[in-house]
């Protein structure tokens, strides 16, 4: 029995130090984690104010924050990044780098309300942290902590010699042919409405999953965004709730909107719903509901903007230089 604790303990120990010192996956969970980073950068380096966009990729895909600052008169950050990433790493991410006065838009995918707690714990950020940012999962419940530790199996292994001798080989990867890029505001361009017309045939066949009123009401996602809202009211921090982008001929439930609404507003902060309730025709879009494309996403942008200017009042007025082309 000695023996046979000793192999097993022996065994943990390998696996922990594999996986957080040694395996990687420079591919797949490479670009989340450095387009959080430099998203994060760029909040860290604002002086003053700031608009902070916080979604999944709906934020970066559907909102433009180069078009949003001239109209808020305020610095813009895309922080959007994947709706698998959890929102409690995301919120202690940027709690950080939010001050006073800073304006906090939550334009949050259905699918965010609708994740079971146990499936939040284990998105690519439990990965990411495993790896890369034990700071962040120590200020983290210690379940995250264990999923985190047992993120990984036998292909994460096979995969991270694959991804790493891909990505020392030089690797070209063709999603910024097939996606476009991100800006330095974190907004996602180059997703042309050229581009899009590849996936209209699979977009018109499409059928949106609706989170249920319940599911919003119920689900660990919304106790963290509550918890977010309190701290921002605490520090003085504005924070806005929105809704998602869709398709048209599939809207949010009422109960559901009514549902999201009250969330917000439940915890001190505005809603906003645009006239058109975020809602487009299937050819604005790109390659989800989530996602329109580049033109679409102009205008939801300066929609948005105008809808924020006027619900948040006047701003602290501050020079707005956009970055580097």
């Amino acid at each position: 029995m000695p023996r046979l604790l000793f192999a097993c303990a022996a065994s943990l120990v390998f696996y922990a130090a594999a996986f957080g010192f040694v395996l990687d996956r420079p591919l797949s969970l490479g670009q989340p984690r450095t387009e959080l980073d430099s998203k994060l950068a760029r909040g860290a380096a604002i002086q003053g104010p700031k608009l902070v966009i916080l979604a999944g990729s709906n934020g970066p895909y559907s909102h433009r924050c180069e078009a949003m600052e001239p109209i808020l008169g305020m610095p813009c950050v895309n922080a959007g990044v994947a709706v698998g990433i959890g929102l409690d790493y995301l919120f202690a991410r940027w709690e950080p780098l939010l001050h006073p006065g800073d304006v906090v838009y939550l334009p949050l995918e259905e699918a965010q309300y609708a994740i079971t707690e146990a499936a939040g714990r284990l998105g690519p950020d439990a990965a990411i942290m495993a790896r890369h940012d034990w700071n962040t999962l120590a200020r983290l419940p210690a379940q995250r902590w264990i999923a985190a530790l047992f993120a990984f199996d036998l292909r994460a292994a096979v995969m991270s010699a694959i991804e790493t001798g891909l990505a020392i080989g030089g690797f070209h990867d063709p999603r910024v042919e097939a996606t476009g890029i991100t800006n330095e505001w974190g907004d996602h361009t180059g997703h042309t409405a050229a581009l899009a017309a590849a996936n209209e045939r699979m977009l018109a066949t499409v059928t949106p999953v609706h989170a249920s009123a319940a599911q919003i009401q119920t689900q660990a996602a919304s106790k963290q965004v509550a918890a977010f809202l309190d701290w921002a009211a605490r520090h003085q921090i504005r924070t806005v709730g929105g809704l998602p982008t869709g398709f048209a001929d599939a809207p949010i439930p009422t109960g559901s909107v009514a549902a999201i609404r009250g969330l917000f507003e439940a915890h001190g902060a505005i809603f906003i719903d645009p006239p058109n309730h975020g809602r487009y025709p299937r050819r604005a879009f790109f390659d989800t509901a989530d996602h329109l494309n580049e033109p679409a996403q102009i205008r939801h942008a300066i929609m948005i903007a105008e809808a924020l200017r006027a619900a948040i009042g006047p701003v602290i007025a501050v020079a707005v230089s956009p970055p580097r082309p």
